[in-house]
């Protein structure tokens, strides 16, 4: 086991279980079409608190399961020791994961005549469209990630450490708290990896009446969330987390 595979499978149950949900609620004839934003974001919840375990116990005993949040954690730090590794685990494990989800749902492509439908399984794309509020949306959803994680974990919230076990729902919490109350502008990537791994899945996947994978818009959930995360490592090591 590595720091790669842990990263690796991790990441890969993050999206299993993060694009699964959305498939589920957006695919036509799945048993959970139109269940909404409540069941998708409580979804990703889960997803995240299954993929930082199965990270954990595979190799990554960070379990980042996100490049940007990794960088703001060796910002943060000042140490880089593993983190290269761990991003490339993270974006490759989302590009498997996006592969299972297409799997899992094989027949209900077809079925989905909406190419944004589609593709909104797989990756985020902005409820407005704007580059600079977009961008916006996304640096302040990964701060808010990055640093409350900083918090949770610090030394002045929990002064005897987070019980062994309990950090992971900790942070699943919080990720469903982001989505409810900050995922309705640009679907909250607050990860490079979970929406270019799987939009990369997208396209190369053979997708029945598919469309095109919005590669326009891209760049925001990858660029913002790492500028978020970087300015969540400044003021974490300012605070001294």
């Amino acid at each position: 086991m590595s720091i790669f595979t842990g990263e690796f499978l991790g990441t890969a149950t993050l999206i299993l279980f993060g694009d699964g949900v959305v498939a589920g609620v957006l695919l036509n004839h799945s048993k959970a079409q139109n269940s909404g934003w409540m069941v998708i974001t409580t979804g990703w919840a889960f997803a995240v608190l299954a993929g930082v375990f199965v990270a954990k116990a595979c190799g990554s005993p960070a379990a980042y399961i996100n490049p940007a949040f990794a960088i703001g954690i060796a910002v943060d730090h000042g140490n880089w020791t593993g983190i290269p590794q761990a991003i490339a685990g993270d974006f490759l494990g989302a590009f498997a994961g996006g592969v299972l989800v297409f799997l899992q749902y094989l027949p209900h492509w077809k079925e989905t005549p909406d190419q944004g439908l589609k593709l909104a399984v797989f990756c985020t794309a902005p409820a407005i469209r704007n580059t600079m509020t977009n961008l916006i949306s996304e640096i302040i959803g990964t701060f808010a990630l990055t640093f409350i994680i900083g918090a949770i974990f610090s030394k002045a919230a929990a002064p005897h450490g987070i019980s062994d076990g309990m950090g992971p729902y900790l942070v699943a919490a919080l990720v469903w708290g982001i989505g409810l109350s900050l995922g309705g502008t640009t679907g909250y990537a607050i990860n490079p990896a979970r929406d270019l791994g799987p939009r990369i899945a997208h396209a190369l996947l053979p997708i029945p009446g598919k469309g095109g994978s919005d590669w326009g818009y891209a760049a925001i959930p990858v660029v913002g969330p790492v500028i978020g995360a970087a300015l969540a490592g400044v003021a974490m090591a300012a605070f001294h987390m």
